[in-house]
C-alpha cells in the first residue's frame, strides 16, 4: 500500500517525478546548465532541484524545512521554473540523438531569420533542412518546411522567380506530400483502430467474429495503394494494421510475412534504426510472436539473435523507453525459447533478472506487462517440477485487484492454478477451486471449449480412485486433440499447452521431457 501511495504522490507533482526520472549524466548535464545563470531566483531553484532530489518520497513540509526562507505561494512558480529549465537542458542533451528535434531548431533559426527581413537567407536554411528531413523521412516536419517556404514565395519576389519551374516544383512537392501524410493518417488510424478491437475483443473466437474483423478491416483500408509510391512511414503503418489484423485472427503466417515486411524496412536503411529504434523493435517482437507460435524454431532463434545483436550495439543511445522496451521483448522471448526447447528448468536462471529489471523499470511499466511475466515464469516453474513456486506466482496474478486488465492472463492463470494443485494433490480444494474458476471464466465471457473441458476434467478425476487415472487422462487426450482441429481453438492452447501435460501423465514422463522429445523430434514443425 505505501508504494501504491508513493506513485500517486510521485504523479502529483510533476517536476519531483521528472527529477527521479533523470539519468546520473542528465543531471550532471543539467547543473553545468543551471550554474551559467546567476540570478537569486535561478540561485533558488538549483536549490529546488538539489532538495527534490536528495528526497524519496515528495514531502513538502519537509521541503520548506530545508528551503528557508522559502514561502509557500513562491513555490508554484519556482516549480514551474525549474521544470522549464530541466526539460530544456534536456533538449540540448537530446538534439544530437533526436533528428526530428534537429530538423525543428533549424526551423525556428529560419523563422528567426524571416521575422528579422532575412528572407533569402531564411529560404536557404528551408532548402538544406528540407534534404534532411526527406532523408530521414520526417513527413509532418517537411510539410511544415514547405508550407513556410511557400509562404515566403507568395510575400516576396525572390530568387526562385528566376529559375524556370522552380515555384512550380514547390507546389507540386507540397501536393504530393500532402496527399502522402493524408495516407499516413488514414493507416496510423486503421492501426490504431484495429488495435483498439483487439483490446476490446481479442482473438476472433468464432465464425462471426472472423466476418466482423474482416469487414471492419476491409471497409476501413485506404482504396488504392501502390506500395512502390509509398513512402517509408506509410508502408510502416500498413504493415502495422496487417500484423494486427493476421494476429487478431490468429494467422501467424500473414503475422509473421507483414511483421517481416516491416523489420526488413529498417535493414534496407540502418540509419533509421538509430532514428526510431523503438518501431524497429516492437516489428521485431511481432515477428519473434508469430514464429513462436508457429513453433518455428530455427527462424525463432536466428530473430532472436538480431534482436540481442542490435540491442548490445545500440542500448548505450538508447532511452529509457527504449531501454524498457528491449527488456519486455527481448526476455519475453527467452522465456519462449525455453519453451520452445523444453528446457525449462534452464530457463529459470532468467526470473531473477526479470525480477531485478522489473524493478528498475516499474516506473515505465504497465501492470499488465508484470502479469504476463508472472504468468510466463509461473509456466516454467509448474514445467520444472516446483510447484509452490509456481502458486506464489499465480497468485500474484489471482490475488491483483486490475479489473478488466488482460482477462485472458487473468482466466488461464486460474486454469493453470487447477492444474497446479492437482499436481500437488490438493483434491479436497480443488472441486471448490473448480467452481470458482467456471464463475470467473463465465462472467469476464472467456470460456471456450478447451476450458470448459479442462474444468470437467478435473471436477471428473479428483472423484476417481488413483487405478482410473489412466484411462480417464487418455480419454481427455483425445477431447483435446479433436479441439486442438478448430482453428477457433487454436488460442486456448497456445495460452497453455495443456495436450502435453496431459500427454506426461499418460505416458508417465516430467512435462519438460515430452516438450522436449517433441522439439527434438521435428523442431521445424509449426504447430498446428
Amino acid at each position: 500500500m505505501r508504494q501504491q501511495n508513493v506513485m500517486l504522490t510521485q504523479r502529483g507533482d510533476q517536476v519531483f517525478t521528472l527529477i527521479k526520472s533523470l539519468t546520473k549524466s542528465e543531471k550532471r548535464n543539467f547543473k553545468l546548465y543551471a550554474n551559467r545563470i546567476n540570478s537569486a531566483e535561478d540561485l533558488k531553484f538549483i536549490q529546488l532541484f538539489d532538495a527534490l532530489d536528495k528526497m524519496d518520497d515528495y514531502e513538502e513540509a519537509l521541503l520548506f524545512k530545508k528551503m528557508k526562507g522559502l514561502k509557500r505561494s513562491q513555490l508554484s512558480n519556482l516549480k514551474r521554473h525549474l521544470y522549464k529549465q530541466i526539460l530544456t537542458s534536456l533538449r540540448l542533451i537530446h538534439i544530437s540523438k533526436n533528428i526530428d528535434i534537429q530538423i525543428r531548431e533549424q526551423l525556428d533559426f529560419a523563422r528567426i531569420l524571416y521575422g528579422k527581413g532575412l528572407h533569402i537567407q531564411s529560404l536557404k536554411l528551408l532548402d538544406r533542412i528540407k534534404t534532411l528531413a526527406v532523408d530521414n523521412h520526417q513527413d509532418l516536419l517537411l510539410m511544415e518546411i514547405l508550407d513556410f517556404q511557400k509562404l515566403i514565395e507568395e510575400r516576396h519576389i525572390t530568387r526562385s522567380r528566376r529559375v524556370k519551374g522552380k515555384v512550380e516544383g514547390l507546389l507540386r512537392e507540397s501536393a504530393e506530400r500532402s496527399q502522402i501524410i493524408q495516407n499516413t493518417c488514414r493507416l496510423s488510424n486503421l492501426k490504431i483502430k484495429i488495435h483498439g478491437w483487439y483490446i476490446q475483443i481479442g482473438h476472433a473466437k468464432n465464425e462471426k467474429d472472423r466476418l466482423m474483423v474482416e469487414e471492419y478491416f476491409q471497409s476501413n483500408l485506404p482504396k488504392n495503394l501502390h506500395i512502390s509510391k509509398m513512402t517509408f512511414f506509410e508502408k510502416i503503418a500498413l504493415y502495422q494494421s496487417y500484423v494486427w489484423y493476421h494476429y487478431i485472427l490468429l494467422d501467424f503466417r500473414q503475422c509473421y510475412r507483414y511483421a517481416l515486411k516491416w523489420t526488413q524496412l529498417f535493414n534496407a536503411d540502418p540509419d533509421l534504426k538509430k532514428v526510431d529504434p523503438d518501431l524497429y523493435m516492437r516489428g521485431m517482437h511481432y515477428v519473434l510472436t508469430a514464429l513462436y507460435n508457429m513453433g518455428a524454431y530455427k527462424k525463432f532463434s536466428q530473430a532472436l539473435t538480431e534482436f540481442e545483436a542490435f540491442e548490445q550495439e545500440s542500448q548505450k543511445s538508447f532511452s529509457t523507453i527504449s531501454k524498457t522496451i528491449s527488456f519486455l521483448y527481448i526476455y519475453t522471448s527467452k522465456i519462449n525459447k525455453h519453451y520452445l526447447e523444453g528446457t525449462f528448468q534452464e530457463g529459470l536462471h532468467l526470473v531473477p533478472i526479470i525480477k531485478r529489471l522489473i524493478k528498475r523499470y516499474e516506473k515505465h511499466i504497465d501492470p499488465h506487462r508484470v502479469m504476463v511475466f508472472n504468468y510466463k515464469i509461473a509456466y516454467l516453474y509448474m514445467a520444472a517440477g516446483l510447484f509452490d513456486s509456481a502458486l506464489d506466482h499465480l497468485n500474484e496474478i489471482i490475488n491483483v485487484k486490475v479489473g478488466h486488465l488482460r482477462e485472458d492472463i487473468q482466466s488461464y492463470a486460474r486454469l493453470l492454478h487447477l492444474i497446479v494443485h492437482f499436481e500437488i494433490g490438493n483434491y479436497v480444494l480443488l472441486d471448490y477451486l473448480a467452481n470458482s474458476v467456471h464463475r470467473f471464466l463465465d462472467k469476464v465471457e472467456e470460456l471456450n471449449k478447451m476450458q470448459t473441458e479442462t474444468i470437467r476434467f478435473i471436477r471428473q478425476i479428483i472423484k476417481l480412485p488413483i487405478s482410473e487415472h489412466p484411462k480417464a487422462f487418455k480419454e481427455f487426450h483425445a477431447v483435446l486433440k479433436k479441439l486442438q482441429k478448430d482453428a477457433f481453438e487454436k488460442r486456448a492452447f497456445l495460452y497453455l499447452d495443456i495436450t502435453s501435460w496431459v500427454e506426461s501423465k499418460i505416458q508417465g514422463k516430467a512435462l519438460r521431457e515430452i516438450v522436449r522429445n517433441k522439439f527434438r523430434a521435428d523442431e521445424n514443425t509449426p504447430r498446428q
